[in-house]
C-alpha cells in the first residue's frame, strides 16, 4: 500500500494489541479492504464475498488468511471460521454494511453485532477516506497513484449491553448502538482529516 498510495495512519495506537477485536471498516472503494490489511497494527483476516475468490486471487486470498463468505445464504462456513479468528484472539475486518456502498455507515447488516457480541470482541471502528475522491489516470477503478488516502483508527467499544443476552432484540440492540459509535467515528475522522 506504501508503494502505490500515501496512507496516512491516524489512531493505529488504538488497536488492542493482543485478544480478539473486530475492526469496523466503511466500504467504499476496492481498496479499501487491502489499505486497511496494508496499515493495520496487526495481521486481519476480512470476510469477503465469494465473488472475489477467483482465478489466482483465489489461492492468494486464503493464503493470507482471508475468509470467503456466501452473501446470498447464513453462510455457516464462514460465520464458524469468523468465530474461530476471534476465539484465538485474532482480528476479524468487517464491512458492517455488506457491500460497498457510500461508505457512511447507513444501513448495517446484524453480522457485525452477532460476532461482537457471541464473541465478546470489542469493536474498533475504521474510517478509511479519499480512495474514492478521484480516479486514476492509469486505471480508473484505483485512487490516483501516489495519492494520499487516510486510514482512521477510532477508540474500541464493546457492542453489547453488558447482560450477557443473545437474542434477536438484544443484536438489535447492539446495532443501534454500534452504528450511532460508528457513525460519530465517521463524522470525527472527517473533521480530523478534512475530508
Amino acid at each position: 500500500m506504501y508503494g502505490l498510495w500515501k496512507p496516512r495512519v491516524l489512531g493505529a495506537w488504538r488497536v488492542p494489541a493482543s485478544g480478539p477485536v473486530i475492526l469496523a471498516v466503511n466500504h467504499s472503494h476496492n481498496v479499501d479492504g487491502p489499505m486497511v490489511m496494508g496499515v493495520a497494527p496487526r495481521p486481519t483476516h476480512f470476510l469477503i464475498k465469494k465473488e472475489a475468490f477467483i482465478g489466482p486471487l483465489g489461492p492468494f486470498l486464503h493464503g493470507i488468511g482471508q475468509l470467503k463468505v456466501d452473501r446470498s445464504v447464513a453462510d455457516r462456513t464462514a460465520i464458524t471460521r469468523a468465530l474461530g479468528v476471534l476465539e484465538q484472539g485474532g482480528v476479524l475486518g468487517i464491512f458492517p454494511e455488506g457491500t460497498r456502498g457510500e461508505g457512511d455507515f447507513a444501513s448495517l447488516r446484524a453480522g457485525l453485532a452477532y460476532f461482537a457480541v457471541r464473541a465478546g470482541a470489542p469493536i474498533v471502528p475504521v474510517a478509511v477516506l479519499g480512495s474514492t475522491e478521484r480516479p486514476g489516470r492509469l486505471i480508473k477503478q484505483l485512487p490516483p497513484l501516489r495519492s494520499r488516502v487516510d486510514v482512521v483508527f477510532g477508540d474500541p467499544f464493546d457492542a453489547g449491553d453488558g447482560s450477557g443476552r443473545r437474542t434477536r432484540k438484544a443484536l438489535d440492540e447492539a446495532t443501534v448502538r454500534i452504528q450511532e459509535r460508528l457513525t460519530g467515528h465517521l463524522e470525527n475522522a472527517r473533521r480530523l482529516t478534512g475530508r
